[in-house]
């Protein structure tokens, strides 16, 4: 199985073409679009929707993102393997939120050409370097034959979270559709708090961490694990982001006032 995660949009043939060459390559491939609605050039909201669709794929699913703004510079194109599946793309961040979720195990650059389009555009890898991959990875290939194995990856400030005394800090990842405001701190990193302090931006709150959105009195804000792992700020049948004024990329204190 191959997901596909791109900006590509559907106006264009672009996601169409990656598709065309997997199918050349690979005709049994399964191909499923996560999505091709990632507003353009951003990487960050590509790394989250990513992570959040890749936990509920089967092992050995191949994930090929394409979200690309330095594609044809020195940037380097990269497999990662990890403890569940594979990941395709640029070294550029998109890739490694989700594969860091299922346990990094193996980094390759993607330099044999033989795993290539015979002729590689300067502003498409996604189909003349990433799809071809995806295809070969899906077919069996070993990941050592795509390349040398790397360490030092990109590694983007939103897939950061810093420890500060009793305080965690770290950025807004996302806002969905319900203005909720979703953050790039997980779970372990809270352990079991039951009231924290929030700093975003210049705003200061008091939240208790709570279970279900319900759990707020009716438009008041509440600090949750949401259902991808991530901790966000919401309102009881409102828009916190709006209400709060934050947007991603902004910066975010936790203060941990209790535990069990």
């Amino acid at each position: 199985m191959i997901t596909l995660t791109s900006d590509f949009g559907l106006k264009d043939p672009y996601a169409a073409e990656m598709k065309g060459v997997i199918l050349t390559i690979n005709p049994n491939a399964t191909i499923i679009d996560i999505t091709h609605g990632v507003e353009k050039f951003n990487v960050r909201t590509g790394a989250f929707m990513l992570a959040s669709a890749a936990l509920y794929f089967p092992k050995g699913t191949v994930h090929l993102a394409v979200v690309d703004p330095c594609v044809g510079t020195e940037r380097r194109a990269i497999l990662i393997q990890t403890k569940k599946g594979f990941f395709v793309g640029p070294d550029n961040g998109i890739l490694i939120l989700a594969a860091q979720n299922q346990g990094i195990e193996h980094i390759h650059q993607l330099i044999n050409p033989k795993f290539m389009l015979p002729k590689v555009s300067k502003t498409f890898h996604g189909r003349d370097v990433f799809a071809p991959a995806a295809a070969h990875l899906d077919m069996g290939v070993n990941p050592v034959e795509f390349g040398p194995e790397i360490n030092d990856t990109v590694m983007p400030e939103f897939a950061r979270v810093k420890q500060k005394n009793n305080a965690v800090i770290g950025e807004v990842l996302h806002v969905d559709g319900f203005g909720n405001i979703i953050t790039n701190i997980n779970q372990k990193e809270i352990a079991d708090a039951k009231t924290v302090n929030v700093k975003l931006q210049n705003l200061s709150l008091k939240l208790i961490l709570g279970k279900s959105y319900a759990q707020a009195i009716l438009h008041e804000p509440i600090m949750l694990i949401g259902s991808h792992g991530f901790l966000e700020i919401a309102l009881n049948q409102a828009n916190a982001a709006e209400k709060f004024h934050a947007k991603t990329g902004d910066k975010i204190e936790i203060t941990l006032l209790n535990s069990t």
